[in-house]
Parts: C-alpha cells; structure tokens; sequence
C-alpha cells in the first residue's frame, strides 16, 4: 500500500495547476516553432516518460516529482491535441468529442474496477495508473475544447479564458452550496482549468493580429515557469510545517504526565 500520491486540493493546488496548464500551452506553441515539429514531440514525450518513472517510483506525494509530471503532461497532452488538428486536419470539435468519450471510458474503468474516482485514494498501483490516464486525458481534452471555442466558434482567447473562469467555479459553487459531490466538482473543475489556463496564456503570448497582447511564448513560458517554482516551493514549505507540527501535537499528547 502507498501513500496518497496526490496533493491536498486546496486553492494552492488549484493555482499551481492553471499556472501549469497554461505554461503546457505556451511552451508546446513554443517549442514545435524553434524545433522540428516530430522532433519536439519526441523529446516532449520522452521528458514525460521520464517524469512519470520517476513519479511510479517514489512512495508518497513529493511535491516537485508530482508537479514536474503534471506539467510535462501538459506539455505533451498540448502537443498531442495539435498535432491532431494541424497535422491530421481533425476538427476541434471531433477531438473534443473523441477525448471526452476517452475520458469518460477511463472513468468508467477506473470505477469498474476500483469502485472509487476519489483523488485522496491514490494509495495503490492501479489507481495511480488511473488517475494518470485520467489527467493526460483531461489535458488533451481541454485543449480541444480552449481552441474550439477560442477558433472554431471564433469567441477569441480572452473572451474563452473567461467564459472557462465562469465555467471553472460553477463545480466549486455547486459542492459549496448545491450539494454536488466532492469527486465530481474535483473532476469537473480539473478538466475546465485546462481551457481556462491555456486560453489566459494564449491571449498574452500570441501577436496583435491574433487579438492577443504579443508578448511571445517564450517569455511567457519563462514568467509562468518562475510562478510555477515560488507556488510550488512554498507549497511544499507549509505542508512540511504543518507535517512538523502535527508531529510536536503528537508527541505532546502522547507523553506521560510529568509529576507536580
């Protein structure tokens, strides 16, 4: 049995997994640019693999093995759903409709075969290789969907980055208030994110001509790579001063009474 491998859902993990959403984007456009488009894509996904090894191999939730994974995830996951428009000239709208069957198949295995989707069971192999493909699949499928509403439906990045913002809390609103279960609002609000990120950063990396605001990918990928670290870093901080004094609670309680 492991520890749970995926970290507290609290609003830092929340802001660290649009920062990464949106550097997935950034740093794919960037990188199929400066380098042959096959070539990028290979070493995107020999990078990935490299993460997730490294995140199978450690026993318990290490905050920048599993973050390191989720970005070269979105990395990769941006790639393989642009490769599938540009290269293939599959629509946007039959790869969303193609991922969110996918995901929804995984779902449904997941279930079928551990008759749980919580994110705070992650504790053995089979789970984590579930929630694995889950998220891969969540990060191809909101960037279907970002460029769907951003091109196909012509609503431009920004205006998509809020409608997606709008989108992302109604999960949260509805656990909050409306009685909508933990897992579900998790898992709706993980695939919105992607969308909501990816369009964000799309509106500040690419040209006037595009409606954005022209800064560049590459600066852009390098601004939200900073954010990534210091949200990261200081995640990782408290957790490990909140594990400290839990640990000091602990010891206190269970030490025998001193005479008077």
């Amino acid at each position: 049995m492991l520890r749970n491998k995926v970290p507290e859902v609290t609003a830092l993990f929340w802001v660290a997994k649009v920062l990464t959403t949106a550097m997935g984007e950034t740093t794919s456009d960037f990188l199929v640019h400066q380098i042959d488009p096959p070539v990028a894509v290979a070493g995107a996904a020999l990078v990935l693999a490299v993460a997730l090894v490294l995140q199978f191999a450690v026993r318990r939730y290490i905050s920048w093995v599993y973050w390191f994974a989720v970005l070269m995830v979105a990395v990769f996951g941006t790639m393989v759903a642009d490769v599938i428009h540009v290269q293939f000239g599959v629509p946007y709208l039959v790869s969303t409709t193609a991922f969110l069957v996918i995901l929804a198949a995984v779902f449904a295995l997941w279930y079928g075969t551990q008759r749980t989707l919580s994110v705070h069971t992650i504790d053995t192999r089979p789970r984590e290789f579930f929630y694995w493909a889950a998220v891969m699949t969540t990060f191809a499928l909101g960037t279907a969907v970002g460029d769907l509403t951003a091109v196909t439906f012509g609503l431009g990045y920004l205006a998509s980055g809020l409608v997606f913002l709008v989108l992302f809390a109604l999960p949260g609103a509805a656990y909050r208030w409306w009685g909508l279960g933990g897992t579900a609002a998790f898992w709706m609000s993980y695939v919105l994110t992607r969308p909501f990120g990816a369009s964000i950063s799309d509106w500040l990396a690419v040209s006037h001509a595009r409606h954005g605001l022209g800064f560049g990918t590459g600066q852009v990928s390098l601004v939200l790579f900073a954010a990534i670290v210091i949200v990261v870093a200081f995640s990782g901080s408290r957790r490990k001063q909140q594990g400290l004094r839990a640990g000091q609670t602990h010891r206190k309680a269970s030490a025998p009474p001193q005479p008077e």
